[in-house]
């Protein structure tokens, strides 16, 4: 998401998040780029950088430690986020 400190370019789009486990649809401001180079940096950035996201960086050998350590410090508000990104990172790899 596009937080109070981004500088760059937003979209603003409609997502779904979940507090105390009820699911809302607020329209939110996300952080948008000129490449999927510029993306794939930011994310390498924000995961080195933020304190909050240190332990998924001793997952990098997993990726189900990953995806978990990802839901567990605060990255996603789904509660099946870690389990989703599994599951799609699963499929991606049978189609390499």
């Amino acid at each position: 998401k596009a937080g109070a400190n981004w500088k760059g370019k937003v979209a603003e789009v409609k997502t779904t998040e979940y507090h105390n486990g009820v699911a809302s649809k607020p329209l939110e401001k996300f952080r948008a780029y000129d490449s999927y180079a510029d993306s794939f940096r930011d994310y390498a950035r924000l995961l080195s950088e933020n304190p909050r996201y240190a332990t998924v960086l001793e997952q990098g050998e997993s990726v189900q430690g990953f995806a978990r350590a990802l839901q567990s410090s605060g990255y996603a508000t789904d509660p099946k986020y870690a389990e989703k990104l599994v599951q799609v990172i699963g499929r991606v790899n049978t189609l390499a």
